[in-house]
């Protein structure tokens, strides 16, 4: 872990506790295009953290650089301790196996069934390949996210709903410290899009873990913040609860809470 805080250094709110994640003047380019320019961000332990802005404005290529996905251009990331951009391939794995990656697009292996989608990692990454283990783990992990039945199905035969809760299931299998989640409403009905809500708030209570919610879903944002950053021009233009960023008077900001 990095230190603890128990406020924010300009005044504003923040939670209390460890700080599991630190970056600082982040800095990435695609060619001439300028996506995250001295971006800076503080994470604590079972807080959860929402990246709001705009599709295209560097959300998920920020949780992409802390997890070793992509190599920032300039900057400091550290994360559980770990100086992410000067990792080696066995530390890299070191960290990735704490922290639970939730893709937008769930990343499941659609020639496994859910079963067999949840033990690859326990395999893999666990080396556990004794049948009564697997077992428990694989049930254990989709009894947290209500999906039991599902065990023997394919992604094909899954709503996107019930994918988004495997995939979460896939990823708590683990363990994680931390859990990053890439846009978890994106495609989903209001009433799913709820459910994946209340998973992530039971998400963190019972696994303790500390979250980033990358969205530009304000339903999401509201439900599931304890902080907020709001993400534009690749820096953080504004943080604070959803009740402190609702009352701002930014015009790019007050397009996200006309609701």
């Amino acid at each position: 872990m990095i230190t603890t805080k128990t406020s924010s250094d300009d005044g504003g709110s923040v939670a209390t506790g460890e700080k599991v994640v630190h970056v600082r003047n982040l800095k990435k380019s695609f060619g001439e295009v300028k996506v995250l320019r001295n971006l800076n961000l503080d994470l604590y332990d079972r807080e959860n953290l929402v990246i709001l802005g705009r599709s295209g404005s560097g959300k998920s290529v920020l949780i992409k650089c802390m997890v070793g996905l992509l190599k920032p251009d300039a900057g400091e990331i550290n994360v559980l301790g770990y100086d992410v951009p000067n990792l080696n391939r066995n530390e890299l794995n070191d960290l990735r196996q704490q922290v639970g990656f939730s893709f937008q697009g769930s990343a499941l292996y659609d020639s496994m069934t859910v079963r067999e989608n949840l033990e690859f990692p326990l395999k893999r990454n666990r080396g556990i390949f004794d049948r009564k283990e697997l077992e428990r783990l694989v049930m254990d992990a989709l009894r947290d996210v209500g999906l039991e039945k599902a065990v023997n199905q394919t992604p094909a035969e899954l709503s996107g709903g019930m994918k988004k809760r495997v995939g979460i299931a896939r990823t708590l299998i683990l363990k994680p410290k931390i859990m990053l989640y890439d846009e978890p409403t994106a495609g989903l009905d209001p009433v799913t899009s709820g459910e994946i809500n209340d998973l992530i708030m039971e998400v963190r209570d019972k696994y303790n873990t500390a979250s980033i919610i990358i969205t530009h879903d304000i339903s999401c944002a509201r439900h599931t913040s304890d902080r907020i950053i709001a993400l534009f021009g690749g820096y953080n233009k504004m943080e604070g609860t959803f009740e402190e960023l609702k009352k701002s008077e930014d015009p790019e900001l007050k397009e996200f809470f006309i609701y």
